[in-house]
């Protein structure tokens, strides 16, 4: 099922520690329309025997459609040989093919998939538009949309460099993710986002951080996020641009913080709807 642009959608990995299952009901209790999965959700599911139309259904049945898949990280040929200092982090991004994601994508009932580029070092253009082609076009087989999600600490660093990609591939159904941690910490400007086609935003993350970054953008980014409204980054400027141009993209909370290890689920779920909502409001003068 689509995800209608008032869309409401949790993103899953910040809290992929809890298993699928267990975490639908919180998340539809606190007022998400969808959730964000990973391969492995479905993929763990699958290997202790329950099938994607099962998987499907117990998540349709909370009243929650599923969003996007998060992520393809093996779209290029040098993924297939790029390495880390992680070997079982290079293992995981190596399995996270276009093709086996876009399946998995299209089994569960997927609206999208998220393409991101952790290799080492940047693609030329050609390289990153056959590959984003390449996923569009599996993509496109199965009603599916494809999005690039830029990071500040990867091979795809900003909205400008995502957005040439998206554009040199020319597939209709290519777009981009906007992740508000990304978008700021990487130094993407709110001028570059408003001469980009709404229709080609196709999620936002929200989340919040403090003005200046840490030392450390890596642990930041996966230790130290804020919810909306707790920072200072401009989300209303964002969410403002994001009208501006048309944008329909459900409106999607990843917050990774290292305070909610020990915060349940189902407060997690209802700060993020909470933040988000009120974050929301504010920029659209309903607040």
């Amino acid at each position: 099922m689509a995800t209608a642009p008032a869309s409401l959608v949790f993103c899953s990995p910040p809290v992929a520690h809890i298993p699928l299952l267990d975490r639908i009901g919180p998340v539809a209790a606190a007022g998400f329309d969808a959730i964000s999965l990973q391969p492995g959700d479905v993929w763990e599911l699958e290997e202790r025997g329950m099938s994607a139309q099962e998987i499907a259904a117990r998540i349709a049945d909370t009243g929650l459609t599923v969003a996007e898949v998060d992520c393809a990280a093996n779209w290029m040929p040098r993924h297939e040989t790029a390495g880390s200092s992680d070997p079982s982090l290079t293992e995981l991004l190596r399995s996270l093919t276009a093709a086996r994601v876009v399946e998995t994508a299209a089994r569960i009932g997927a609206r999208s998939v998220v393409a991101i580029d952790l290799s080492p070092s940047p693609p030329t253009l050609d390289e990153a538009a056959e590959g984003f082609a390449r996923l569009c076009d599996l993509a496109d087989a199965h009603g599916l949309k494809a999005h690039i999600e830029f990071l500040p600490v990867s091979a795809i660093r900003s909205l400008g460099d995502a957005w040439a990609i998206v554009e040199a591939a020319g597939r209709a159904n290519g777009g981009l993710t906007i992740d508000a941690w990304h978008f700021f910490r990487s130094g993407s400007t709110l001028a570059e986002l408003a001469a980009i086609p709404g229709e080609r935003i196709h999620t936002i993350q929200l989340c919040d951080a403090p003005a200046a970054p840490a030392a450390d953008l890596w642990a930041e980014l996966m230790t130290a996020r804020l919810l909306p409204g707790e920072g200072a980054l401009d989300l209303p400027g964002l969410i403002r641009t994001l009208d501006a141009i048309g944008s329909t993209a459900p409106f999607g909370t990843e917050v990774f913080n290292t305070r909610q290890t020990s915060q349940p689920l189902d407060q997690i779920a209802r700060d993020w709807a909470g933040a988000t909502r009120a974050a929301l409001a504010q920029a659209r003068g309903n607040a």
